[in-house]
Formats: structure tokens, sequence, C-alpha cells
């Protein structure tokens, strides 16, 4: 999961701290500490579904799936396990 979150810190800083990581951490609340706004969210949405090949309903968006680094890797992993269970030749 070290390599996923590495990859979800590296967007995350490119793409709303303009590539400054000025102390950011993995556990950061984006919504607390403001890094990511509601148009922001959308933007991680659509690469989270684009990158990771993955369907993100609804009901899914939550702060607890959605707000750090930590819980979008977990949010990623588990969205991806049900994806392999449900077709074992997806390769993601």
């Amino acid at each position: 999961m070290q390599d996923l979150k590495a990859q979800l810190t590296q967007f995350v800083v490119d793409n709303f701290l303009f590539g400054k990581a000025n102390g950011f951490k993995s556990s950061d609340s984006f919504l607390d500490s403001g890094i990511i706004d509601s148009t922001g969210m959308v933007e991680l949405i659509f690469h989270l579904e684009n990158a990771y090949a993955i369907e993100i309903k609804d009901a899914e968006l939550i702060p607890e799936n959605l707000d750090s680094v930590d819980r979008l890797a977990e949010f990623v992993r588990r969205k991806q396990a049900v994806v392999l269970a449900e077709d074992p030749t997806h390769a993601g």
C-alpha cells in the first residue's frame, strides 16, 4: 500500500499544493486543512476512477473514504479488491 500512498500523495501535492509538500502528511484532512475544495474533490474522484479503474458511487462520497491520503489508499484498495472479486480477469 506504500506505493499507492506515494502515488496519491504525489497527485495531491502536484495538483493541489502546487508541487510543494511543505510538511503535508498522508493523515492530513483535506477538508480541515483546506487542501481540496469541492471542485478539487471532483478532480480527485475523476483521477481515482481513471487511474485505478474503479467506480465511485454517490453513497461512497464521504469523508471516511476521501478525506486524506491514508483514507484514499484504504478506499482504493477496498474498491480494487471488489472489482477483482467480481471479475478475476480484470487487471486494474
